[in-house]
């Protein structure tokens, strides 16, 4: 015990020191977490504990909370709107990569069948844990790329299932596949009619009364509760535990609380997250990558290549070129989930011990050097990609003052611009739609394309010199976050929103914004104007 506690203070000081390091020269914590599991490793030889289960649920419960906060952005509505993204996009993408790796495995290298197929299939997937993590702290989760990333995510998050039991079929010689299917069947149909019926009320009659309660650390204690509960109650049917926190995401998502949730349960995730990669660095052989560094790299650029390939042709088909690369790029390695893969497949001699560790330090650099290449996709894509879109170049904004600018180019964002223009107002339009922004270029309007989350695109759009800041779009999270980055630029800027709900009111109730136009509101007066001027004529 007291070894242990040696162990977890060494890991903190290293991981802190150098995250600290890193974090001047712009590099992802992510880096210093693995490199902190390759030294304590070394420093205190400890290889014999590189393949702890202990660990390795410690570690995994790191995604589970991930998995958890993802869930809380995806309200069921919300995937209704994304299934395209996660079972057209994802099930492509998987189903192709998994075929051509098979068919490159199998009929050019010669690799047997059962190990050809658990190659095929571990290659398909990518890193949840390092790709979200980026996504959502740099906000460009919301972006086109970032959702279909985010879609194709979750679909290998769930595609997972089948993969392990696939494997664990091919290990025994027990049951039928047919079997192993309408079991999986089954068990998928009690874990989720059982989640959203019984579990959705009783989440919510815990969250309730803990929140009336006034005591924070029993509204966190409750939500402790509900996912780990969530997350052993899928395990316990043969899911993984990341599946029932990301259907518990969802539920609360859809109640009043999914804000306050996420801002309390964010320091545990990272801490887990942290605590995950550091086991990935404790897999790290030195030695054993130093003997098989042609080979390792060798792989691991040609799975970057054709995997990269294969997204881009997948998103290509419904995106724009830019909004294609971006999502191969982020998508190219190989992620965490195929850990669990190979250690199962060893456990039932499905793979050759060597070639299991080529393999999983082939996974280890893949996720060491995404968080590079994710921080420079833009840059990437701008130097390969030129879209027939549209402007971002601001130039012509220089000087500007006293002009309105209109936040989304969608419905309302029309209405808006027609009545400016009647009334002879200055305005420009910023959306980081490339459809919109192709409508507004098709009217002759001055659009530009842009996030209004960046500093940078505030400063070109001299929102200090507005006359007015109006925010018409209908995405709750994404209005939050531009609210917080114009009243963060500039806190004496006319800031006019459209909500659309009371919940969104008391959403964006803390933020000192202007004026919040409620459509329901303004429908109802205006309804009863023309009510009361029908009965006066």
């Amino acid at each position: 015990m007291e070894e242990a506690l040696y162990y977890v203070a060494a890991a903190l000081g290293i991981s802190v020191v150098l995250n600290l390091i890193l974090k001047k020269f712009g590099i992802s914590q992510i880096i210093g977490y693995i490199i902190t599991g390759v030294l304590l490793v070394y420093l205190f030889d400890l290889h014999h504990m590189t393949d702890s289960h202990t660990l390795e649920m410690i570690g995994e419960f790191g995604i589970v909370f991930l998995m958890f906060t993802i869930g809380l952005e995806m309200s069921l509505e919300k995937m209704g709107s994304m299934k395209r993204d996660v079972f057209g996009n994802g099930l492509l993408q998987v189903g192709i990569t998994a075929v051509i790796v098979y068919v490159i495995s199998h009929y050019l290298f010669a690799v047997n069948f059962k190990s050809s197929l658990i190659i095929a299939l571990a290659f398909s997937l990518s890193s949840t844990a390092v790709v979200l993590s980026y996504l959502k702290a740099s906000k460009e989760i919301y972006l086109p790329y970032g959702q279909r990333s985010t879609g194709i995510l979750i679909f290998q998050d769930i595609a997972v299932i089948p993969i392990l039991l696939l494997i664990g079929f091919l290990s025994t010689e027990g049951l039928s596949l047919q079997e192993v299917l309408i079991d999986t069947a089954l068990s998928a149909i009690i874990v989720i009619g059982l989640l959203f019926v019984v579990g959705k009320r009783v989440m919510a009659w815990l969250l309730h009364f803990s929140a009336e309660s006034g005591i924070e650390e029993l509204f966190l204690g409750s939500v402790l509760v509900i996912v780990i509960g969530a997350s052993l109650f899928a395990h316990f049917f043969g899911f993984t535990y990341s599946l029932g926190a990301f259907v518990a995401g969802m539920i609360i998502a859809e109640t009043k609380y999914f804000h306050k949730v996420e801002a309390d349960i964010a320091s545990f995730k990272d801490l887990l997250l942290g605590t995950f990669f550091v086991t990935v660095g404790m897999k790290i052989d030195l030695l054993f990558f130093i003997g098989h560094i042609g080979e390792i790299i060798g792989l691991l650029l040609a799975v970057l290549v054709l995997k990269s390939v294969i997204i881009y042709a997948v998103i290509r088909v419904g995106s724009p070129n830019s909004v294609a690369m971006k999502t191969a790029l982020a998508l190219s390695q190989v992620g965490e989930f195929s850990f669990a893969i190979f250690t199962l497949a060893s456990a039932g001699d499905l793979l050759d011990p060597s070639l299991e560790q080529i393999l999983v330090l082939m996974v280890v650099l893949s996720m060491i050097i995404t968080p590079f290449i994710i921080a420079q996709v833009n840059n990437i894509v701008r130097r390969l990609v030129k879209d027939d879109v549209i402007s971002s170049d601001f130039s012509a904004l220089q000087q500007r003052k006293d002009h309105v600018i209109v936040c989304g180019y969608s419905v309302v964002g029309k209405f808006v611009t027609d009545d400016l223009q009647q009334v002879g107002a200055s305005y420009v339009i910023v959306d980081n739609s490339h459809k919109h922004v192709k409508e507004g270029l098709a009217k002759d309007e001055e659009i530009y394309f842009g996030d209004m989350e960046k500093a940078t695109i505030l400063h070109a759009l001299h929102v200090e010199s507005a006359a007015a800041v109006i925010v018409t779009l209908d995405n709750p999270a994404k209005k939050r976050l531009i609210c917080e980055a114009v009243l963060k630029y500039s806190k004496n800027v006319n800031l006019v929103v459209k909500v659309v709900s009371l919940e969104e009111k008391e959403m964006l109730a803390d933020l000192p914004i202007s004026v919040m136009v409620d459509s329901k509101e303004e429908t109802a007066r205006i309804l009863v104007e023309q009510t009361m001027q029908c009965k006066l004529s």
